[in-house]
């Protein structure tokens, strides 16, 4: 259970960084790509609940809270799967 856990951060912080990646990209002309001021549209989903939950407060157009969304659901993945490892650990252990 570790392993698939351990996987699944894994490619969650892939998943990330990636769309982190294609929002510099469009959102600064990075390789020659036109501006797109949707290029921050696949953070939406990675950060889901917390993008709707703290939207009254980025009514201001600031951007941090869509980048900042996928990093607390990271942080709570990794925290879960720690959690996981040890119990398993505990029941191999005793």
């Amino acid at each position: 259970m570790a392993r698939i856990c351990r996987g699944l951060v894994i490619g969650f912080a892939g998943a990330y960084a990636l769309a982190l990646g294609l929002l510099a990209i469009g959102t600064f002309g990075l390789f020659g790509q036109e501006r797109d001021p949707l290029a921050g549209v696949f953070l939406l989903p990675l950060g889901l609940p917390w993008t709707y939950l703290l939207d009254p407060i980025a009514r201001d157009g600031s951007p941090w809270i869509a980048i900042a969304a996928p990093g607390i659901n990271l942080s709570l993945l990794w925290a879960l799967c720690h959690a996981v490892a040890r119990r398993d650990r505990r029941r191999e252990g005793g």
